[in-house]
């Protein structure tokens, strides 16, 4: 989306102190286009510096398409005044913005927002604040929930990407006591944009990345808008899931370069379908459009390449596999119980090995440097005889029970290689204190079996044949998860932390096992399509 910010006369180019229902100005850039106006307006809001290329409103030139561009810097950052918080002053900042856009000559009655990252959060929480003049949005890798996304996935805080960000923006992170903890309330319901699906009323172009740290966010975001939106909103959402990162991927797996984000077009097309009433015909095509992964060494295998789709998920068919306690995963659930059980020690926790992180090296990278730890649980299917095609949510259903008040539970989903090589397809953690919800953290009693049902994420794969699925349990992953002190209460120092002895159970109904939604078996009658 780069683009570049060329020199302009002070008549086109002005920065403007706007005003805040709190008295709180907020520095502003504005860019008109050339001819007569009024125009329709591309509004960005970022923490990073407006004028900042790639993140700010220099990722595309609107005001060469005839847009006035208008980016701002938020509240306590670049310019503006007031102080930094987070996204909390986000919803009524972004809505006055608007307002006071609306009001100025130069601007017609039809505002876009566009925003990358930090930028497509800023432009989720306006849609959510409703203002009228606010026809579209166009969002790339952006989560609409900060608490289930941004800080605390599973209950369990994003050390590296929160530390790391907030250092970025020079508001670093005090160290405190371990583990955060932070609970699901009226902020955080506030932020979320699944609680306003049925009040937001406009469409929105989700741009995201199977690696990227907020995919789930926006393939969420995407169903709940099209399904239940109100207004213009229900029926004209766009998601676009490429193979990509927030930055670039890491590890041995390299996909196509036609994987990654579209061009510009697209961003122009959409603002001119709802900010001009051009019809650009992005309203025949398919709503949904996906980069099917597959196996990157085989030229010939299947995958690895794009699909649309008006359904999301797509059509398939669920297939179940049970663990087992010799570490396998089968059609059939094991007939006698039994576990599995590790110690996980805080002080040595397992290292973090790719996945959809921010500033960790992120992506496919190989799990198998973990394979001789005693602190991780594999399960692995036997070689697939044909090629399996999996798009959609990944479910894993845990049988577990822990020896003191609270622990963490992390599941990862992978794709073994027949040459021994374990690329992380997602990763999700659990806390066990929030198993009966966010806002209702429980102990929990030594040797009580409890069933978590752990949404390990999304994605669109094609196993090749003669690999594995594997899914691996574990209770820590660093720096992507703070470890758990496996205390009730946090301590100051791990060497106040105890080790927890962690089981898995299986067998029986009631036993661990995965669901995946199979969409094809290439090289057999069976497909969901």
């Amino acid at each position: 989306f780069a683009g570049k910010t060329k020199p302009l006369p002070p008549d086109r180019r002005f920065e403007v102190a706007v005003p805040m229902r709190d008295g709180t100005k907020l520095s502003t850039l504005v860019t008109l286009p050339e001819g007569v106006g009024p125009w329709p307006v591309v509004f960005t809001r970022t923490p990073y510096g407006k004028e900042t290329p790639g993140l700010g409103p220099a990722a595309v030139d609107f005001y060469q398409l005839g847009y006035v561009q208008v980016a701002q810097d938020t509240r306590g950052m670049g310019k503006s005044e007031g102080t930094f918080g987070s996204f909390a002053f986000e919803k009524p900042d972004g809505f006055d913005s608007i307002d006071w856009i609306t009001k100025q000559p130069w601007c017609d009655g039809n505002v876009g927002m566009f925003g990358i990252s930090a930028g497509g959060i800023l432009a989720n929480l306006a849609a959510m604040a409703q203002p009228p003049a606010l026809k579209c949005t166009y969002v790339v890798v952006a989560h609409g929930c900060d608490y289930h996304y941004g800080t605390y996935s599973g209950g369990v805080f994003l050390k590296d990407l929160n530390e790391r960000w907030y250092k970025l923006l020079r508001h670093p992170i005090e160290p405190g006591l371990r583990p955060k903890l932070g609970r699901y309330d009226s902020l955080a319901a506030d932020m979320d944009m699944r609680l306003h699906f049925d009040k937001v009323n406009i469409p929105t172009f989700n741009v995201c990345g199977w690696y990227d740290c907020f995919v789930q966010s926006g393939i969420e975001n995407y169903e709940g808008l099209q399904e239940q939106g109100a207004g213009s909103a229900r029926g004209n959402q766009r998601l676009v899931v490429g193979a990509f990162g927030h930055f670039p991927l890491n590890g041995k797996l390299e996909y196509p370069k036609e994987a990654r984000q579209p061009d510009t077009d697209s961003v122009r097309k959409w603002f001119d379908q709802w900010l001009k009433g051009i019809d650009t015909g992005l309203t025949k095509e398919e709503p949904v459009r996906y980069f099917l992964m597959g196996d990157t060494f085989d030229k010939k295998a299947p995958g690895n390449q794009w699909r649309t789709t008006r359904v999301w998920p797509p059509l398939h068919q669920e297939k179940t596999l049970w663990f087992t306690s010799k570490g396998e995963l089968r059609d059939k659930s094991p007939d006698s119980p039994g576990h599995l059980e590790y110690a996980s020690d805080p002080k040595n926790p397992v290292p973090t090995l790719g996945g959809n992180n921010l500033f960790l090296a992120r992506g496919p990278m190989d799990q198998s440097p973990t394979k001789n730890r005693k602190d991780v649980l594999r399960f692995e299917s036997e070689p697939l005889a044909d090629a399996m095609e999996i798009v959609g949510p990944i479910m894993v259903d845990l049988a577990v029970s822990t020896d003191g008040p609270d622990t963490d539970f992390i599941v990862k989903f992978v794709d073994v290689y027949p040459d021994g090589y374990e690329a992380l397809v997602m990763d999700q953690a659990m806390r066990l204190r929030f198993r009966d919800g966010f806002d209702k953290p429980t102990p929990a009693e030594a040797g009580t079996v409890y069933q978590l049902s752990i949404d390990a994420g999304t994605t669109a794969l094609v196993f090749n044949k003669g690999h594995r699925l594997a899914i691996h349990v574990q209770s820590t992953n660093a720096p992507r998860f703070e470890p758990h002190s496996n205390t009730w209460e946090p301590v100051k120092s791990y060497d106040e932390a105890r080790i927890a002895h962690n089981r898995v159970h299986i067998g029986g109904e009631a036993g661990s096992r995965v669901r995946l939604p199979v969409t094809q078996i290439h090289g057999s009658s069976l497909s969901a399509r």
